[in-house]
């Protein structure tokens, strides 16, 4: 597993910890709101839309800053 980790690139490792991170949210915030009645299928949708959203955004926006960013910064002088 650790080997997995170290050869996905930066964006999809941004993507993968942001989308945990709201996923866990979610649940959090249907555990505790009152906002839909809590079953299973309400927390499966929670978690897919919640989570999946979150990542696949912060890997773009990673993505698109990866790519804005030049391959070698030299000093110049």
């Amino acid at each position: 597993m650790r080997q997995l980790w170290r050869r996905l690139p930066g964006p999809v490792k941004i993507g993968l910890v942001v989308g945990l991170i709201g996923a866990s949210l979610t649940v959090f915030g249907l555990l505790k709101g009152d906002f839909a009645p809590l079953t299973l299928r309400s927390l499966l949708l929670g978690i897919l839309i919640g989570g999946g959203s979150w990542g696949v955004v912060s890997w773009a926006i990673a993505t698109a800053a990866g790519d804005a960013l030049p391959e070698s910064e030299e000093p110049s002088t």
